[in-house]
């Protein structure tokens, strides 16, 4: 499958976050062509700042392989991931990670600029299916205002 096809199913799981009620950012891990875990927001639900669609993927991830890195795994996330799941996808030494949108007021870039916040070795592309990612964002946001 291509990058826009496996962010089409990571807008699926936002999709999912958005009738929850929650901000719909939604995430997959893909290893070996393969979806080992998906996630989106729950932070209302679970009422948990942490709990963002990034965090539960790879969480999934780590349980379904038993381990703690996942060095040939790539995470598509529909938004540009924050500063605190830059932390943890530090950590897990993730292979590649794919967003949608970018995110001028809450992303990674906003107070890492010009570092990078990932491990050396992780690959990072933006703006894969860019306009639907955001529409989605702002939908959510103009109905709650």
């Amino acid at each position: 499958m291509s990058d826009e096809q496996y962010m089409q199913l990571a807008i699926a799981e936002a999709k999912k976050a958005y009738a929850a009620e929650e901000v719909p950012v939604g995430a997959i891990v893909v290893m070996q062509d393969r979806i080992i875990a998906r996630a989106f927001n729950q932070v209302e639900m679970l009422n948990d700042s942490t709990a963002h669609a990034e965090i539960l993927a790879l969480t999934a991830a780590y349980n379904f392989l038993g381990s703690k890195y996942l060095p040939e795994a790539t995470l598509f996330v529909t938004v540009e991931p924050c500063l605190m799941c830059c932390g943890a996808l530090y950590w897990s030494k993730i292979g590649r990670i794919v967003f949608g949108a970018y995110d001028e007021k809450n992303g990674y870039r906003r107070t890492t600029t010009p570092n990078n916040p990932f491990h050396p070795k992780t690959v990072v592309s933006g703006g894969i299916l860019e306009a639907n990612c955001a529409q989605l964002m702002k939908d959510f946001f103009k109905a709650r205002r």
